[in-house]
């Protein structure tokens, strides 16, 4: 630098340069990350190669591969299936939108300590164990033929909403759990600090205890909401053409159990492309599990 403060050479940062041994470092991990590659792609090419192997070789696979991967079975039945997913689709949106709200709303009220709430925690607390603890084809049962017995003239009786309802009380139980672990995940001191700021305890459970609760919990929610789009392929069993209807329905007669497999191929085109955005995400969030509880399917107490 001149007198003048003009820098006349290049800076600190600039001049840096890696040591031989940070070099060697470097170089030793390369090598690690291509041995570690090599090793990974050679050991999945013969895992996958034997599957094949005794899969063709074995006695019915001729007749297997005829009854199950008719290419032309599959192209006829596609546009019927693709149509029955459409449906398993909005019940899957549908149902991840209402269970949220509700399932959040039976978290705050379950974590609520006010005493005019008290009728409210203890219907939330029977829900949530009451639909944790019975099957979900169960309740698809009891709603799909016990409703509609009911004869209520205002209440829908299609098979697409009776499982789609099904399918919210079952799923509404669960992520209300995972809210109230990520409510408990915040220290009481924030309610406090923000009470010492004037806000009232409504304001505080709204701008301060939500925000973080959420983002707390979002990875296994979102886990959530991608089991709630495969299950919501259950609604079949109530007569509703859905994708797995769809493909139930193609089968009749000539006992071809193609368009299982495309029904099949259909879900994971649509489920692991979710699964793997949200394992990305939730490795950029930093997500590791620190709830306590918080498991995939839900909270355990």
């Amino acid at each position: 630098m001149t007198a003048d403060g003009v820098s006349t050479g290049s800076t600190a940062g600039e001049d840096w340069t890696p040591s031989e041994r940070a070099r060697a470092r470097s170089a030793f991990r390369r090598t690690q990350r291509r041995r570690a590659t090599l090793v990974a792609t050679v050991a999945s090419v013969v895992v996958l190669a034997g599957v094949v192997y005794v899969v063709t070789t074995a006695p019915g696979w001729e007749r297997a591969r005829e009854a199950f991967f008719s290419p032309e079975r599959a192209w006829e039945v596609l546009p019927d299936v693709a149509a029955g997913l459409w449906l398993n689709l909005r019940v899957w949106l549908v149902a991840g939108v209402v269970g949220l709200v509700v399932g959040l709303a039976l978290a705050v009220v379950r974590t609520s300590r006010l005493p005019a709430l008290f009728p409210l925690r203890v219907f939330a607390l029977v829900y949530v164990d009451v639909f944790r603890g019975v099957p979900l084809l169960l309740v698809l049962l009891l709603v799909g033929f016990g409703l509609p017995a009911l004869r209520l003239p205002w209440l829908p009786v299609s098979a697409a909403f009776l499982g789609g309802l099904s399918i919210v009380l079952c799923y509404t139980a669960y992520l209300a759990e995972i809210f109230r672990a990520g409510i408990e995940s915040v220290h009481p001191s924030q309610v406090a600090a923000a009470r010492s700021l004037g806000l009232t305890r409504g304001q505080a459970v709204r701008r301060v205890v939500l925000p973080q609760a959420v983002r707390n919990v979002a990875a296994p929610v979102a886990s959530m909401l991608v089991s709630l789009q495969k299950d919501s392929g259950l609604i079949s069993i109530l007569g509703a053409v859905d994708a797995i209807r769809a493909a139930q329905i193609a089968t009749t007669g000539d006992y071809n159990f193609t368009p299982y497999v495309v029904a099949g191929i259909l879900f994971l085109l649509i489920s692991i492309p979710l699964t793997r955005l949200v394992d990305a995400w939730s490795a950029r969030q930093g997500w590791r599990g620190q709830l306590r509880g918080v498991s995939g399917a839900g909270v355990v107490r």
